[in-house]
């Protein structure tokens, strides 16, 4: 349980401990809450469900939205196995299977490929603002005990990004003389040389952050891109034969970096108003019973609130605009409601060209405290069949060579936090772009980020990805 939160503003000299506390409002305040794995959490939630008779198809991944003949969605088809990398059936081939139901649930979390299909198909997001998202990189740690404080929380922003980048780290004191700490990046940054990774690492070495992992050791590692948009950016959420839930949605409450909460209801609702259509005997048709629900929820109160945080800060910058943020919020919760939404703009449209910046400077891997991308890989625990088709496919093979790369010196290379993009063979003239498919931790910042919107994830055989314990 949380004992003591805090949210800190970084002070830009590094050699300065001194942080500048920030006055909370009200229902940012975590105190009697819980941090966790959330990973242990849906394992625990999945042997629940089964217990009550619900089927999980573990080690299968939707890789196809099956259609009726009247263009509504009957279900989902799961990926082929025991296909090579050039296409053809290897001796243990198996097809993967349609699995039909009368509605269903999209909740494929951040930039889901198929998501990403139902949005476009039935043209859900013409009335929402773009989607915006960060890249979240955290870590497990076990620590010194004498340094371990059960229930301490700890939020930062600032340091060590620059001026034109937003974002900030947390750090929470868990069970078992851990602690879970990361950084978030949000993905509008403009400098093609920035590597969200890189900062979080660079973040570590930040003397508060570092004096707690004095003679710890780092045993877990992951990524995961986060919805930024809020409330101006969740897209219309059913369609004939089903409805979008969770991330695939967009919930989250940025100022609070969470939205398991949010999730989860959303999720409720849903279902909700399933049960009732086949009870009523409905089927594929579109459950308006959601979105009314959700217009009525504590979660569009909730997301209402805090829906001009994530503009202000990137419009004015982290001390004004946090300011700025900070005084629309308290006047929200005290029910005096801004008359106006502010406006997103897509993340791939904002690098500038390599050029016009200066390349960040970040620490070099000590091993210790700070680490390169490709150990961090193995701490994941990231496995992929290597003999199949790559799922990191590019919409034309050219761009990455002869536009990314003169333009942007191809920021793929870096805002990867696996290590998945590099350019080869630019000593002798002939640059190549290389995918590592294997080491893909299934982020999503790539299908995001990319300038051009050339590379497009989808998913690897079922079963390969990262796997997390206690993340």
């Amino acid at each position: 349980m949380i004992k003591l939160s805090s949210l800190c503003q970084l002070p830009a000299k590094v050699e300065s401990p001194r942080q500048q506390p920030h006055l909370k409002e009200p229902f940012l305040h975590n105190k009697g809450t819980y941090t966790g794995s959330l990973g242990n959490l849906c394992r625990w939630l999945a042997g629940k469900a089964e217990e009550l008779g619900v089927e999980i198809f573990p080690g299968f991944a939707a890789a196809e939205i099956l259609f009726d003949e009247q263009g509504r969605v009957k279900g989902v088809a799961t990926g082929d196995m025991g296909v090579a990398r050039d296409g053809t059936h290897k001796g243990d081939y198996t097809p993967g299977l349609e699995l039909h139901a009368k509605y269903t649930f999209f909740a494929e979390g951040v930039r889901g490929h198929l998501s990403k299909e139902i949005i476009r198909t039935f043209d859900l997001a013409k009335d929402a603002q773009p989607q915006v998202y960060g890249l979240g990189v955290k870590e497990l740690w076990d620590i010194d005990p004498e340094l371990h404080k059960p229930g301490r929380v700890i939020h930062t922003q600032g340091w060590p990004l620059g001026d034109d980048a937003n974002g900030g780290g947390w750090l929470y004191h868990q069970a078992n003389g851990q602690v879970s700490l990361g950084f978030v990046t949000w993905l509008n940054y403009s400098n093609p040389y920035l590597s969200p990774f890189s900062e979080m690492q660079k973040w570590k070495t930040h003397p508060e952050i570092a004096a707690i992992l004095k003679g710890a050791k780092r045993v877990s590692y992951g990524a995961r891109a986060i919805s930024d948009g809020g409330l101006q950016s969740i897209p219309k959420l059913v369609f004939p034969g089903g409805a979008l839930i969770g991330c695939s949605a967009g919930f989250l409450n940025v100022p609070r970096i969470k939205g398991t909460h949010t999730a989860m209801k959303s999720g409720m609702m849903a279902a909700e108003a399933a049960a009732d259509a086949i009870l009523s005997q409905r089927e594929h048709d579109e459950l308006t019973a959601y979105p009314e629900a959700f217009e009525n929820s504590w979660v569009k109160k909730e997301l209402s609130i805090v829906r001009n945080v994530v503009p202000l800060v990137k419009k004015f910058g982290d001390f004004v605009g946090s300011g700025l943020s900070g005084i629309t919020m308290w006047l929200e919760h005290f029910g005096i409601k801004m008359p106006f939404t502010m406006k997103h703009h897509p993340d791939h449209e904002s690098l500038w060209r390599k050029d016009m910046v200066k390349p960040p400077v970040y620490p070099k891997a000590d091993g210790v405290l700070t680490f390169d991308r490709l150990s961090s890989v193995f701490l994941s625990n990231t496995n992929h069949e290597e003999d199949q088709p790559v799922h990191l496919t590019l919409k034309d093979p050219n761009v990455p060579v002869e536009y990314d790369l003169p333009m942007y010196d191809e920021p793929a290379q870096r805002y990867c936090p696996a290590g998945v993009y590099e350019i080869v063979g630019q000593e002798t003239g002939d640059p190549k772009f290389v995918i590592n498919a294997q080491n893909c931790v299934h982020c999503k910042t790539c299908d995001i980020k990319d300038p051009t919107q050339n590379i497009n994830w989808v998913v690897p055989e079922g079963g390969g990805g990262p796997n997390y314990p206690n993340m």
